[in-house]
């Protein structure tokens, strides 16, 4: 089947540019003028990637994004920033994106950064049909395949990018993890990434496994380089 992406953007030239360009790679496309629009959209129908414009009127990307995610909606989401400043960038994440890319671009590049949302929703699938896809984590259920964390009967949703990022450190116990490492192998990021949105889920993901105090003791910083998954808190 073919790949359902909703473009919301209000430029319409730039909105017809991408959506000639998704069919023409073999994507099914749907497009969005505004925000309203946008969630409405997501309310009657499902869809493998979004392409998110910050800059709507009406309700702006940011809220958009957000608002999905309060509804436990994980569509990947790739924000679409006419400079990239790194406070746009950082509040995309925070919203729950997955991914940005500064106006103008190259359309290489965001064909790159689609194929990676494809291939972030991809990875949840197959997360979802595994055995192995709940880790246990200082007394806390992290299901990989569901987003989310049960702790003492109430659960908490995660992010794709959340879940990635706890698996990849999971998986590398005691050794240092670079940001750039998680920015190019564990998020599909451009490597130039402003790396402060790493330092964000970081906290957020000590928060979600109740590794929090002054001296963090499963999740902990390697100054200089990045940070160091500990299970026994060592």
């Amino acid at each position: 089947m073919k790949a359902r992406i909703l473009v919301v953007e209000d430029e319409e030239h730039i909105a017809l540019g991408l959506r000639f360009n998704l069919e023409a790679e073999g994507y099914d496309v749907v497009c969005a003028a505004d925000g309203e629009q946008a969630i409405a959209e997501f309310e009657k129908s499902e869809f493998d990637a979004a392409v998110l414009d910050v800059m709507l009127p009406g309700i702006d990307g940011f809220e958009v994004a957000k608002r999905l995610r309060e509804q436990n909606n994980y569509t990947p989401i790739l924000m679409l920033t006419a400079l990239g400043q790194a406070e746009d960038v950082l509040k995309g994440f925070e919203a729950g994106a997955d991914d940005y890319l500064p106006k103008p671009f190259d359309l290489s590049i965001f064909f790159a950064r689609v194929n990676g949302l494809i291939r972030r929703r991809d990875w949840l699938v197959e997360k979802k049909s595994a055995a192995s896809s709940i880790i246990e984590i200082n007394g806390r259920s992290v299901d990989l395949g569901e987003l989310k964390v049960e702790f003492e009967g109430e659960a908490t949703p995660i992010t794709i990018l959340e879940a990635k990022l706890l698996r990849y450190f999971v998986d590398n116990p005691g050794r240092a993890v670079a940001r750039n490492e998680i920015l190019t192998k564990v998020w599909d990021l451009a490597e130039d990434t402003d790396t402060r949105a790493i330092d964000n889920f970081v906290v957020r993901l000590r928060r979600i496994i109740g590794d929090t105090g002054d001296r963090p003791q499963l999740l902990q910083t390697v100054r200089g380089i990045g940070y160091r998954f500990s299970p026994n808190g060592e």
